[in-house]
């Protein structure tokens, strides 16, 4: 009986690393050795041995890959990794400034470099443990994005499983329900590989040959180029045939070849200083704007958008198209009526770039001008100094509501687990949810109207509610959802201030004081404030017991007037963890050196900074002489 057992396992197995086999060669390579009928014929077999034998049914069996209920919306999850957008660049000037700054910073001549096609698309991050697809994730805010697990498995270009490295990359699939991803044909393309947080090779070419070598779909098209005018030469060629490629792509991405390389780059706020992507022309179509309407954003941004004669561009039927902002009309000189030039490129939003003024395409007559409130919730809109925008500061204003509620409801905020687009949809279209203290309001009743709510689902929801009264006063803080008020600065203040009501009353100057808090940050959380409605709204959260007070925490005076660098890889901290000593002691952590730096931190592989210390003549240290400034 057991042998028989065994047998079973073992043809089980070869079945589906025979299906694996196909499905590889169909989906990755595009090169079938089987026809549709025999691989059905395959796959039919396993099904039939599968559920004669349910215990021996895998996670990562061929069968599992369509399957399971969808979720109620999708749930939040933060990334291992950040995922970080990418600088553009459009003409060979700027490319060549970009590769002169790599050379400057990294003080090296010869870099190679990768050119890699930039495919328009989403990107998702995929983890493996033990060499079992466990989770995807779409890049989001860069920082937390949407567990869409159970669509990625529908995507047959993707392993469920490889050899036992673990693996993080990206490619793309967002849809609720899984079985409709399973019938559109995704395709998913690998660029990148990390175990906890850093790269596997000393050089990015390796490691998208090692993705190809465990099954993963790399894009071929892609060269190794150890002078900027290979890079360009590359750029040019595939211009030329972007027009016959099977995907849209809208340019080329340019990477530092070397990973040690990268790492003594470092990055900008936003993006690696490493990378850069090309971008090509984008396409473009002559039309007419009938009208030109407001549209409020998830930020409360109020962006004029032109309305167009519908015009074809680039394939697709164009309709509407950004202004972006009162500046970008006056510098257009647009009027309603005009006829304009359109452009449509990759991912980006169709934009209206140039008037079109000759005998055929006369001007238009109506000048645009900006309302004095806000269309969605009537409120009197702020446009602060210096800043070229418009915007509803009003955190319960229906446009960023859907927005404002997801943000507060999210794993790094209030940590209210089940709360995922699909119900909070819901609890906005039906007028049970105006504002995010409406959240604390709602009763099992409510919920249990809403569509695919049981009594469980309903029960967990509010228990984790309630739950979220518990949070610390920073968290609040940062689910208010104050323009430029990330985690890190909402916990700044908590601890310097101690209660909202302080944080609430607080000066210009007060605000200044605080830790990373410059001018811009202090006025939005004035504005902020300043609006009745939000005054209302922090009302009501503290109505339902929220937590609005906190440790207030004294900053230590042992550094106090020290200006700190960190350069290379230390060995005991991460930078975070040494920055947020170093400014705990009373320092300040600066992200380049100058005559008024007191101190370079420097560990292994320490770049350009160490160079530029030495130079200056400031003192360099490693980590045993931070301690011992620190105290420890």
């Amino acid at each position: 009986m057991a042998a028989a057992a065994k047998n079973i396992e073992k043809e089980i197995e070869s079945l589906r690393n025979k299906i694996r086999q196909h499905e590889y060669r169909y989906y990755v390579l595009d090169d079938p050795e089987i026809s549709d009928a025999e691989f059905d014929k395959l796959m039919n077999q396993l099904k039939a041995l599968e559920s004669a034998h349910p215990d021996l049914i895998t996670p990562d069996s061929p069968t599992q890959r369509v399957g399971g209920k969808p979720r109620e919306g999708f749930v939040k999850a933060p990334h291992s990794s950040p995922m970080l957008s990418l600088d553009n660049t459009y003409n060979v000037e700027d490319l060549r400034n970009w590769e002169r700054r790599v050379h400057e910073l990294s003080g090296r001549k010869d870099i190679e470099y990768v050119c890699e096609l930039k495919l328009d698309g989403m990107s998702l991050a995929l983890h493996y443990e033990n060499g079992q697809l466990v989770r995807g994730i779409t890049r989001g805010d860069g920082n937390i994005g949407e567990d869409v697990t159970l669509n990625v498995r529908t995507v047959r270009s993707i392993p469920l499983s490889i050899p036992r490295e673990k693996l993080k990359t990206a490619g793309t699939v967002r849809q609720l329900e899984p079985s409709i991803t399973a019938q559109r044909r995704l395709d998913y393309f690998a660029y990148m590989m990390l175990k906890d947080g850093r790269t596997y090779f000393d050089r990015h070419s390796k490691t998208l040959n090692a993705l190809d070598a465990a099954g993963f779909k790399v894009n071929q098209t892609r060269k190794l180029a150890k002078t900027f005018d290979a890079v360009w030469d590359f750029i040019e060629k595939e211009e030329l045939k972007r027009e016959k490629l099977p995907y849209e792509i809208d340019g080329i991405v340019v990477k530092v070849d070397s990973t040690a390389l990268q790492d003594e780059l470092g990055y900008t706020g936003k993006a690696p200083r490493w990378a850069i992507a090309y971008k090509y022309a984008a396409r473009a179509g002559v039309t007419k704007i009938e009208d030109i309407r407001v549209q409020v954003g998830r930020t409360g941004k109020l962006t004029p958008v032109a309305v167009l004669q519908p015009v074809p561009i680039g394939g697709t039927t164009v309709s509407r198209a950004t202004l972006h902002n009162m500046d970008e009309i006056e510098r257009l000189g647009v009027k309603i009526g005009d006829w304009v030039e359109v452009e449509r490129g990759g991912d980006v939003i169709p934009k209206v770039t140039r008037v079109v003024e000759d005998k055929d395409h006369p001007r238009g007559h109506r000048l645009f001008e900006m309302p004095e409130k806000c269309p969605e919730c009537g409120t009197h809109i702020v446009r602060t100094e210096g800043e070229v925008d418009y915007r509803c500061v009003n955190a319960n204003c229906p446009a960023k509501l859907r927005e404002t509620i997801l943000h507060f409801a999210s794993r790094g905020v209030m940590n209210i687990e089940g709360m995922g687009d699909a119900l909070v949809n819901q609890l906005t279209d039906r007028g049970l949810v105006k504002n995010v203290a409406d959240i604390y309001k709602l009763k099992k009743e409510d919920l249990l109207s809403l569509e695919r709510m049981g009594d469980k689902s309903a029960q967990n929801v509010l228990d984790e509610i309630n739950d979220s009264k518990k949070l610390p006063l920073e968290r609040v803080i940062y689910g208010l959802g104050i323009r430029f008020v990330g985690e890190r600065t909402a916990q700044f203040l908590a601890e310097h201030f101690g209660s909202m009501d302080a944080l609430m009353e607080a000066t210009e100057e007060e605000l200044q004081q605080v830790n990373e808090v410059g001018p811009r940050i202090a006025q939005s959380i004035l504005e902020f404030f300043a609006e009745a409605k939000n005054r209302d709204l922090v009302r009501k959260l503290r109505d339902a017991d929220l937590k609005f007070s906190g440790k207030k925490k004294e900053r230590g005076t042992k550094l106090a007037g020290k200006t700190f660098v960190l350069t290379g890889t230390l060995e005991r901290y991460s930078r975070d963890q040494a920055k947020k000593m170093l400014e705990d002691a009373g320092g300040r952590v600066s992200g380049s050196v100058s005559k008024k730096t007191d101190y370079v931190v420097a560990g292994s592989d320490a770049g350009s900074k160490l160079e530029k210390a030495k130079e200056l003549g400031i003192p360099v240290i490693g980590e045993k002489e931070m301690d011992e400034l620190l105290g420890l």
